[in-house]
């Protein structure tokens, strides 16, 4: 294949073949999801070479990966064999802050944190905050309609992206959505991209919708004999009307991981902790703090704290996103490997699964710790294993599938927020019934009838 061709369209130095780096842009963070067989690395700078790029991957049947910031944890970024890997990682520029429309048009490569350190002079905020906030990127956001810790008030990704301009796989440049604040003049094509995980087209930019820069929160912290208590309450205060604008929770497990890893001072005694904020008013805050102090206390809290100090609602939330950091840690000393799950589930049926959860430890004998947006229902269970012992590995892997079986089996989806990738995709045909795999192969085929965009991953296996 003469790359050449296709070098001289793109911006100077945007290709390259060279092995090294080629394998270096190979993957994400996922294990078990293979990343061998690309032939080259685009870096576009311009959205002009991300449809030079797909156009001549069109016209000569080559798979596209399209890839961001690779933070992802499902393989969704992994190279395919034969593929060209399609970076947009270097186009992270803020076009415009219409403070009019309470909107902002940002390239894909923006990390997520960046854009809100940038609207915050502004006195605007863009809400959807991913634990990788700091490292992922919005084009990644999009693409996996990322959701986050403030999701339990504020909704996931899909709730504020107004418009995308994307590149399909012909190389045809579109925009879907409209920059108005209300809009319903065809299908909702824009919906159907947020999600996609690159199987349908590639975002070169977005308008996304702001709100108001969220008020400082009042933050409570409640501590549980065990796990399945603290759920529970989580369960009783969201159908009691709870309003949390933050709802996390944390095991046993976790809780010592943490304080391994950052000596950040957390109750290890304590069977689960549960994080949560209220950002209303001063009298709307202190009756909800109330109220979930009653349904805390109800089902079997140790102690609840509270606080209106920003610098200590900060630190908790600082806290809580150094959970990964804190998994890495942990496994780095105890045989390196660690698969984090996404099933999210029904509120209602999380001291269920809690219980479910137990069944699977206990069988395996591995360490399991949980963490969850549990104000919606996401939970992460993570499997900690031996990489280096075979039958250990073996029993994470079937771990793994059995969390997400039971999440099925509770009414819950195989991803919340984390998406399908290549390391669930097998799992998508058995949570879809017939019609939907049908209306899904149908819209691949119509939009990527060469199949090269991102073959493998997603839609493989419906």
């Amino acid at each position: 294949m003469d790359l050449q061709t296709l070098a001289a369209q793109l911006t100077d130095g945007a290709l390259t073949t060279d092995p090294d780096v080629v394998a270096a842009h190979s993957k994400d963070e996922a294990l078990f999801c293979p990343h061998d067989g690309a032939i080259a690395l685009v870096r576009a700078k311009t959205v002009e070479d991300v449809q030079a790029t797909v156009r001549f991957a069109h016209a000569h049947t080559i798979p596209v990966v399209p890839q961001g910031a690779r933070s992802g944890i499902s393989g969704g970024a992994n190279a395919t064999e034969g593929s060209i890997l399609l970076s947009v990682a270097a186009m992270q520029d803020v076009l415009e802050v219409n403070t009019s429309e309470r909107t902002v048009r940002v390239q894909p490569g923006l990390i997520n944190q960046d854009l809100k350190d940038h609207l915050r002079p502004f006195n605007l905020s863009y809400p959807p905050d991913p634990g990788s906030v700091g490292i992922s990127s919005i084009g990644g956001n999009i693409a996996t309609n990322a959701g986050g810790l403030c999701c339990v008030k504020y909704g996931v990704t899909r709730d504020f992206v107004r418009s995308i301009d994307v590149v399909l796989a012909d190389g045809t440049l579109t925009t879907f959505g409209p920059q108005t604040a209300k809009g319903v003049a065809g299908l909702d094509m824009r919906g159907l991209f947020i999600g996609s995980e690159g199987t349908l087209g590639i975002v070169v930019e977005a308008t996304l919708r702001l709100i108001l820069l969220m008020p400082d929160p009042v933050t409570a912290v409640a501590v549980f004999p065990d796990e399945r208590s603290g759920l529970q309450a989580v369960a009783d205060f969201m159908a009691a009307g709870g309003q949390p604008s933050l709802f996390e929770f944390l095991d046993r497990a976790s809780l010592t991981m943490l304080n391994s890893y950052g000596d950040f001072g957390l109750n290890e005694e304590a069977g689960s902790m549960l994080l949560v904020q209220f950002d209303q008013s001063p009298a709307e805050a202190a009756d909800m703090l109330g109220a979930f102090g009653a349904v805390a206390e109800a089902a079997g809290a140790l102690d609840v704290a509270v606080s209106d100090d920003p610098a200590d609602s900060a630190a908790l939330v600082a806290t809580r996103r150094s959970i990964q950091p804190a998994y890495e840690h942990y496994a780095h000393a105890h045989g390196g490997g660690q698969l984090l799950d996404d099933v999210c589930i029904p509120r209602a049926a999380m001291p269920e699964f809690c219980d479910r959860l137990d069944e699977v430890r206990e069988s395996t004998g591995l360490t399991i710790a949980l963490v969850a947006h549990a104000g919606d229902g996401n939970t992460h269970p993570s499997v900690f294993f031996d990489s280096s012992d075979v039958q250990q590995t073996a029993t994470a892997e079937a771990a793994f599938e059995q969390i997400m079986q039971i999440g099925l089996d509770l009414g819950g989806t195989i991803t919340g927020e984390h998406g399908v990738g290549y390391l669930k995709k097998g799992w998508l045909a058995k949570e879809l019934d017939e019609g939907s795999r049908w209306a899904q192969r149908a819209v691949k085929d119509a939009l990527d009838p060469k199949n090269i965009l991102n073959p493998g991953k997603m839609l493989a296996e419906i």
